[in-house]
Parts: C-alpha cells; structure tokens; sequence
C-alpha cells in the first residue's frame, strides 16, 4: 500500500490521515481488504502497536469495518468524492502533440456499444471456431518460436506466405525481401507519413475518405488535398498539381463509398504517379470479400514504374486485436521504411506472426475467407431485402457487393435530421453511423454506413424491421413540424 506520512503529530495518527485521504479519493476502493496490521507495519517500516492504533481510529470513525476471523475492510460510505480534473493543465508540447489532441473529435467508433442491434461497420466476423483454431495456433508457435528473434522486417516465413497469397488472389508478384511487416494499416500510414513527407507537405487522400488515414497523416503535419470520388473510384482529374508527394486510395472497395475504382482510372492514376514522381499507397481494404465474382486485381499489380506501396491488413480477415498487417514496397523505399519500422517499435511480435505464417501455409487461412465470404454473403443480402422490405423508397441502396457494410443514402434529410434519426435509433436499441464524418466538408446528402459483421441472418431481419419502425416516426415527427410552425405565427 503507497502511503506517505505527513510528520506532523503521533505516527499512527499521521497513517490514519494518509488512509482516510487514500479512501477519500478512491485509491483504496469501497469493500476492500486491508492488509493486516503485521503486513503493513513490515512494509511501512513501523510498530505493529502503531497501525494497530491507526486502525481502531478509523474503526471509531467509521472508516472501516472489523470481521472477526477475516481481517478489517473499507466500509461503505455515504461520501461523495471530488472529481478530479481531467482537462490537460499544459500546453502542448510539441506541434505533433497539438494536432494529436484534435484526433478525438474525429473518432466514431463505439458510439453504440451495448446495444440489442449494432451495426457497428469495420469490425471483421466473429467466427468462434477461428478462435479455437487460433489458440492452437498460438500454442504451436510459443513452443519453437525463438524468444531473442527480433526482425524489424517480419518474419522470413511470414513474408513468404504474404507473397504467396497475394499472387494467388491478388495478383500481385512480389519478393519476400520487399514484405514489411507492421502493427496493422494504422501504423502503415504512420510510416509513410514519416518517410515521405515533411510537414506541410501535400498528401491526396479520396473525399470521402478513411479517417484512420486522415489522423494519422493529419498529426504529422501534411497538408491533406480531399480528391473527389465518384462511381469510379478516385476522379484522377481532380488530382492536385503540382502533384503531391503522395496519393493514399483505396481502390478495390473504396472507404467508405463502396465504389470500386475502374481499369481506366488505375491506369490514369500510375501514369498520375509516374509523370509526376509521386507514390500512392493502396489501402487494400476488404479486397478478399467480392460477392458477385471473383476479388478484384490489387492496383500493384499494374503498376509497371513500382511506384505504389501496397497494404493489406489481416486485423478485418482475422481478429481485429491481431494487429498485423503487410506492405509491399518499392525497392526504392524499402530501407527507408525498414528503419522507421525499426525506430517505431523493433518490429511485430514473433509468436503471432509465425502463428499466423503456420496458419496461412497449412491452407487454414483460405479455408477460413472462403467460409467468411459465404456467410458474409448472406449477412448482406438479408441486410438489403429488409432494406427493400422496411425502408423501401425512403432510402437509396449503394450497389457494392463486396466488402462488410453497406451504403445507404436517405432521402429528404438534412444534417440534423439524420442526427436526430440515429439518436431515435439508439433509444430504440439499433446502432447507425453516419456517413457524413468521413467527408472533409459538408454535404448536402445525408447517408449511413450499416455494418453486417457483428449481427446474425435473423437479427439483421429484425434490425431492418426496427430501422423502418423509426423512420416511420421521423416521418410523423417530420410531418408535425410545419404545422407546428403555421399555429405558432398564427
């Protein structure tokens, strides 16, 4: 137990005080079991008679309770404590930490937690066999994996089976020797952030966009050019000049649209890249979930001038706690990233990557996307007829089968309507999300992102009856406001 004694007066006295004022604010919690007396004047350095007396006096004062057999505990006080203020009391002490601070205010995961229906989008489908699998996994690669072997690179193996899988389903050749292994695509960002640009430098990021990408090159002090996208993908015409020094898509299942970027415009966009010396990074995201064919070519694989620094992520394929992902990068830049990985953290966690390296060559990982792409198939076309079924003509329907949400645009709502409509939804138990977070200014058309992952067939069906009983009482509420305004200037 940390105490300090103040000095003044008798000892047990001064450790009565320091114990009252540790109960106070709540660094010894309502219920607890104090350490015996032996124990604590052992670790404090004073005489069993001392806290023998310390204790009788918050006995007396109610402080604590006495259990004959079981030692003495904190009592249940009727007391209430003083919040401490948790508002930061300096300045920011460096200008990366001053634009950190606002990253908060872009942040909208977890506004539903708790909820009966979460269509909480971005999280990857719980599949509790995979977590046996897994553990199994773990447990095979704690037994060989060495405890010394720190490669800021990855692991040989791992980058091995990256390069495999990719030229199997993304039709991207590689060499191991140009895998970067790194804690997720957030950490991706961050180092291409810190190897390609200085602050103030231009970067293009699509409108809209992934705010995961927007913070992290935001904080480190790029000038972000919002680029259109429309049905196409990133609209290459709109791209700045002079060009920036990167170009950050997603052009397999653009976030958070869904559109997917055609074989005209990834051919406009590396001749973009190639005439102006620019990079691009491709955010691989949900590349491996296609519903109506076979995925898409990754654009690296077109890329003839290796200007493109391609990302996947296994945290949505897999387990979002996993935090491994990979980069291929240009033989140019290769070291440079290396290094900051390096500087970052020394490199990813060994166990999990041979895990997962094991887990890819046995072929459990393709098993697992091609059961993960028939139930996510399902999942959304039972999200889309209940849409159809409930929502009807009050809603637009992006049609993207691929990925683990889906778009949805309302029909004749404003900024403040839509949010209305989502907090209507949250008392109801249904969690929605908005689109209009991931824009970089206002927009007129108010839309949803509603994920599937997380909910089953027949909650989907019963999520989608809910969403129609709420807009059903938007329109009533909708219906009344004129009216209301007419008798009040009457």
């Amino acid at each position: 137990m940390f105490l300090i004694l103040d000095g003044t007066g008798p000892q047990y006295a001064q450790l009565s005080r320091a114990m009252k004022a540790a109960i106070l604010d709540g660094r010894i919690g309502i219920g607890s079991r104090l350490a015996p007396t032996r124990e604590l004047a052992q670790e404090l350095g004073l005489s069993r008679t001392t806290v023998l007396a310390a204790y009788e006096q918050l006995r007396a004062e109610g402080f604590i309770d006495a259990r004959v057999g079981s030692g003495s505990y904190v009592a249940h006080l009727q007391t209430t404590r003083t919040a401490r203020p948790l508002e930061r009391s300096i300045t920011p002490p460096s200008r990366y930490a001053h634009r950190a601070r606002r990253v908060q205010d872009r942040t909208i995961a977890q506004l539903h937690s708790g909820l009966r229906y979460n269509l909480q989008y971005g999280n990857p489908l719980v599949n509790p066999a995979l977590s046996e699998t897994w553990g199994r996994e773990l447990a095979r690669a704690a037994a060989y994996t060495p405890t010394s072997d720190i490669r800021a690179q990855g692991s040989p193996a791992l980058r091995e089976q990256v390069c495999a899988y990719l030229a199997r389903h993304r039709g991207v050749r590689a060499l191991p020797e140009n895998v970067l292994i790194v804690s997720g695509a957030q950490q991706a960002f961050s180092l291409a952030a810190r190897v390609l640009l200085n602050e103030g430098d231009p970067v293009a990021l699509e409108d809209p966009h992934y705010f995961g990408a927007y913070q992290a090159l935001g904080a480190h002090g790029a000038r972000i050019c919002s680029v259109p996208v429309d049905h196409e993908g990133l609209v290459c015409e709109a791209l700045p000049v002079p060009a920036p020094a990167l170009v950050c898509v997603t052009p397999s299942h653009q976030f958070p649209s869904g559109a997917v970027m055609s074989l005209r415009r990834r051919l406009e966009l590396l001749h973009y890249a190639d005439t102006h010396n620019s990079w691009i990074l491709e955010d691989d995201y949900d590349g491996e979930f296609r519903y109506d064919s076979r995925p898409l070519a990754a654009l690296r694989s077109l890329d003839q001038g290796d200007r493109v620094i391609h990302v996947g992520s296994f945290s949505k394929t897999l387990f979002g706690s996993l935090r491994l992902a990979y980069m291929v990068l240009p033989v140019a830049l290769r070291d440079d990233f290396i290094n900051a990985k390096y500087l970052s953290d020394f490199s990813c966690p060994g166990i999990e990557q041979a895990a997962l390296a094991h887990f890819m060559e046995s072929g459990g990982f393709e098993r697992h996307l091609r059961q993960a792409r028939k139930e996510l198939k399902g999942r959304r076309e039972e999200l889309i007829r209940g849409l159809h079924r409930h929502a009807g003509d009050r809603v637009d329907i992006v049609d993207s089968p691929a990925g683990m949400h889906v778009v949805v645009w309302l029909r004749g709502y404003d900024e403040a309507q839509a949010q209305e409509l989502i907090e209507l939804a949250h008392s109801q138990g249904l969690g929605l999300y908005p689109m209009a977070p991931h824009y970089a200014s206002a927009q007129a058309r108010q839309g949803l992102l509603l994920g599937y992952c997380g909910l089953s067939a027949q909650e989907l069906h019963d999520a989608m009856q809910l969403f129609g009983h709420c807009l059903d009482e938007m329109e009533e509420r909708m219906a009344l406001r004129p009216a209301r305004r007419r008798c009040q200037g009457g």
